[in-house]
């Protein structure tokens, strides 16, 4: 199994999260990776140059109908959902989800939807759960799932609830996560 896709929700410390995250990724990852940050609808793109100073691989904004492309990070623009097709992306301004646009369970329900088992999701510090349904959609779909320590997150709420909805695969502290990756990817399961 060879995983193509790596879907990440956060909201409340995703900034310190996903710092740490991406930055413990190598060059050479193999599979793209697609995240929603819950932001204000107002915030302009200094999120991917924020996040672009701790990680060597390419950062940016998603553009509707921007084709997925491996060892690419790629954000959810402020007040977008972020939706997977297979092998590219879609925006849609569709009413907020558990109050949020971009929603967590968005991107992590047409993940699931597009890649099945060949998609892994990985919920970070939040403060409320959004991306728990999603999460449970991926899980259901046979993809992979992965869950910060809620005891290492800045904000427990959303990894607390991941794991009493889920069954999920693994509950890791922030610095596990990437190698926990690394390893899902190089061995391709």
């Amino acid at each position: 199994m060879t995983y193509e896709l790596i879907v990440i929700g956060t909201s409340l410390g995703g900034l310190s999260a996903l710092k740490t995250l991406l930055g413990a990724l190598p060059q050479n990852f193999s599979a793209a990776l697609a995240i929603v940050q819950h932001r204000h609808r107002e915030s302009d793109q200094g999120l991917g140059n924020f996040l672009q100073q701790f990680t060597v691989l390419p950062v940016h904004e998603v553009e509707d109908k921007e084709r997925i492309q491996p060892g690419h990070v790629y954000l959810a623009p402020a007040d977008y959902h972020l939706l997977v097709e297979y092998g590219y992306f879609s925006l849609s301004v569709d009413e907020p989800v558990s109050y949020a646009r971009p929603s967590i369970d968005v991107l992590l329900e047409s993940a699931a939807d597009s890649y099945s088992e060949r998609v892994i999701g990985v919920i970070l510090t939040g403060a409320n759960q959004d991306g728990v349904c999603g999460l449970a959609t991926l899980k259901a779909r046979g993809g992979v799932t992965i869950v910060q320590d809620p005891d290492t997150a800045e904000s427990p709420v959303l990894p607390r609830a991941a794991i009493a909805a889920v069954p999920v695969d693994a509950v890791l502290t922030l610095g596990q996560i990437a190698p926990r990756l690394m390893h899902l990817c190089a061995a391709g399961g």
